[in-house]
């Protein structure tokens, strides 16, 4: 079991990647079914007529995805995060049954919290990049964490 880590550990341009995942189309029907039902996520016959020409991954999917790989890949240790937002979230590729996805978050800016200095708050650039290296989603997310007082 990791260690909490608290705002002093952490360092500006700290990097953390994730393991791979590959997507079945299996799971992005399910994930389309519970939570985007659209014809392109989840019926193969109405994709394979629309525009991507098969089933394709919901960008709901892949901001989900790359949370679990990065909470898997263990980055905060056991420091409850308390998630604030997220900005300039961008779905720049589609993501196809096979695909092998993994995260990579880089912290971009640490700073005390003005309204409670007992947390501090961390921003970090996520990407999700597939088996060729190209990054499919990105976006950046501000967390807050303990401080050591």
């Amino acid at each position: 079991m990791a260690s909490a880590r608290l705002f002093e550990d952490f360092a500006l341009g700290e990097v953390w990647e994730s393991r791979g995942e590959t997507l079945t189309q299996d799971a992005i029907v399910a994930f389309a079914r519970a939570n985007d039902p659209q014809p392109m996520h989840m019926d193969p016959v109405a994709a394979a007529a629309g525009p991507h020409g098969g089933v394709i991954a919901s960008g709901w999917q892949l901001a989900a995805l790359s949370l679990r790989l990065f909470v898997e890949a263990g980055g905060y240790g056991d420091t409850p995060v308390l998630g604030l937002g997220c900005d300039e979230l961008r779905w720049k590729e589609v993501v196809r049954p096979g695909d092998t996805l993994r995260a990579r978050r880089e912290i971009i800016e640490l700073r005390r919290s003005a309204s409670r200095p007992d947390r501090g708050l961390i921003r970090t650039r996520i990407e999700l990049i597939n088996q060729d290296g190209r990054t499919v989603m990105s976006m950046i997310s501000t967390g807050m964490v303990p401080t050591r007082g």
